[in-house]
């Protein structure tokens, strides 16, 4: 696909680096990678990936896409709680959708699979995550990460978010960003973990929006709960509004 550039290792030797395609994409311009690819054979590789995703998820029918950290430890009670979550929606008819790989991901499949529900993995290449984990009915593989993104917000109807890191506060804020700007229709957002979300939606009313930079509407497109039926009510009131309960 590319050249790729060197970088240091350890003793100071350059070393091959992989190169993702999304590295590849950005990094075009740059001195360190010398692609073979042009930009319309790129469009033609993200129009192929974006047609791959729409025919593979035709299936998903009132998804609810889980979000989480990879790597939460099985023993943990967060992974608990993704899973029971998972199978509490997945036994009241709704599919699970996540990024496929282990820690939360792998917890919320694994509650979908155990509510005989449909289990999704959108799964992306990243230099040390992620393998695809062993409770994904559905696997669709991306190389780039807007592609993925198209398909968590197309196919859900809900976000459930669990705490994670960067990734997971990527997906939140997305998709927060999409229903104020109204370029998607309003879907629940929820921050399941009231002790480790709280502090964040502290901060967003006493800075956000005492600052003025949002208003009290948007802060009303987060919700808090701490229980797997709190979260289905949410889901299913959604989904009766609209018209799909």
């Amino acid at each position: 696909m590319s050249q790729t550039p060197n970088s240091a290792g350890a003793d100071g030797a350059d070393s091959p680096q992989q190169l993702t395609a999304d590295q590849e994409l950005f990094g075009a311009e740059h001195p360190a990678i010398q692609s073979t690819l042009t930009d319309s054979e790129r469009v033609a590789r993200m129009a192929e990936e974006l047609a791959h995703g729409f025919s593979t998820l035709t299936p998903v029918k009132r998804g609810v896409a889980v979000f989480g950290s990879a790597r939460t430890p099985v023993d943990s009670p967060y992974y608990a709680l993704a899973r029971e979550t998972a199978r509490t929606l997945g036994e009241a008819g709704f599919s699970i959708i996540t990024g496929g790989g282990p820690g939360l991901m792998e917890a919320a499949n694994r509650g979908a699979q155990q509510a005989g529900a449909l289990s999704v993995g959108l799964n992306i290449d990243l230099p040390f995550e992620q393998s695809l984990n062993p409770y994904v009915d559905l696997p669709v593989h991306f190389h780039y990460f807007f592609a993925r993104k198209v398909m968590f917000v197309r196919y859900s109807s809900a976000f459930v978010v669990l705490p994670g890191g960067y990734g997971t506060m990527d997906e939140l804020f997305e998709a927060l960003t999409l229903i104020q700007t109204h370029k998607i229709l309003r879907f629940p957002v929820i921050l399941l973990g009231e002790r480790y979300w709280g502090g964040l939606v502290n901060w967003i009313a006493e800075q956000m929006l005492a600052g003025g930079k949002i208003s009290p509407e948007d802060l009303e497109l987060l919700q808090l709960a701490d229980d797997p039926q709190q979260v289905l009510g949410l889901v299913r009131d959604a989904a009766r509004r609209h018209g799909d309960g």
